[in-house]
């Protein structure tokens, strides 16, 4: 039904999903808009009908999970991003936090990432190409004090994408992991809910990053709409990275993290290689 790429974006009512559906709209870009309230993504529609598929989606639900995606290829014949933006966050340290709060992030974050997958691979498997891009962060390779739940979200993303990157890839079909350090979007504010109480103990660590990280938002170095053109570089591009760092924060604490791993390897390497069994 189109020549051109159809991109399909969960969580579109804020942050890096809005920017990323008005980019590809304005691509020219067959785009599925989705959020759980669709008449928040009006104006981001508006002169683009023609391109443009709003729907009412909760990506913790299956049953709008799966409505959501047969409505896509009906309109516009098939898929061919799958864009897994819908997450939230959460404050605290891991003895302070809420459970039940932390339980409903691994619901959206992971679950819900991975329920839009599963529905979309069948149509991205027959079709032999397309690309799963899914928002992970610069929390998915490195933990931070007050965000312990959910850097776990985002490692699991991270290890759920790599080992899905390696089941498709003889099929045509690509992932695209982004980690974003701090950028200008929601994340910050209304998007992330925090610990009830707090414990004198974690006053230094995780209370001061939640300072921080509050003090900070709006203000971030990140710029959503330069992040949202890397995105759709990295997809576009001939040989794509499967993970795509976004912001100067999040490419030294990435560079960091590999450092500390390779000291800590180097330090241990003989006790490690020596935990084999003796050769026969």
């Amino acid at each position: 039904m189109t020549s051109k790429p159809v991109w399909f974006i969960t969580g579109c009512s804020t942050g890096f999903g809005r920017e990323l559906a008005q980019h590809t709209l304005a691509l020219g870009y067959p785009t599925v808009v989705t959020a759980r309230n669709p008449a928040q993504l009006d104006d981001i529609v508006k002169g683009h009908e023609d391109n443009a598929l709003v729907l009412k989606l909760d990506v913790t639900k299956l049953d709008e999970v799966a409505a959501a995606v047969k409505a896509a290829e009906e309109r516009f014949g098939r898929i061919d991003v799958l864009v897994n933006n819908a997450g939230i966050g959460y404050f605290g340290s891991l003895e302070e936090s809420d459970l039940s709060e932390a339980r409903k992030m691994f619901d959206i974050n992971i679950w819900g990432l991975m329920d839009m997958t599963r529905a979309v691979l069948p149509i991205l498997r027959r079709q032999r190409s397309g690309t799963v891009v899914n928002i992970s962060s610069i929390g998915g390779l490195r933990g931070f004090p007050a965000v312990g739940f959910y850097n776990g979200t985002k490692f699991a993303v991270e290890g759920l994408s790599e080992s899905l990157s390696k089941e498709v890839a003889h099929l045509g079909i690509k992932v695209l992991i982004v980690e974003p350090s701090g950028f200008r979007t929601d994340w910050a504010g209304r998007s992330a809910n925090e610990a009830p109480e707090t414990i004198e103990d974690y006053r230094a660590s995780a209370g001061e990053r939640m300072r921080q990280i509050r003090a900070a938002s709006g203000n971030q170095p990140g710029d959503p709409v330069k992040a949202v053109q890397a995105i759709v570089k990295a997809v576009e591009a001939k040989d794509p990275p499967l993970r795509l760092l976004l912001g100067k924060i999040a490419l030294d604490g990435g560079r960091e993290k590999i450092r500390e791993m390779q000291r800590d390897f180097d330090a241990w390497a003989e006790v490690s290689a020596g935990a084999d069994s003796p050769k026969q």
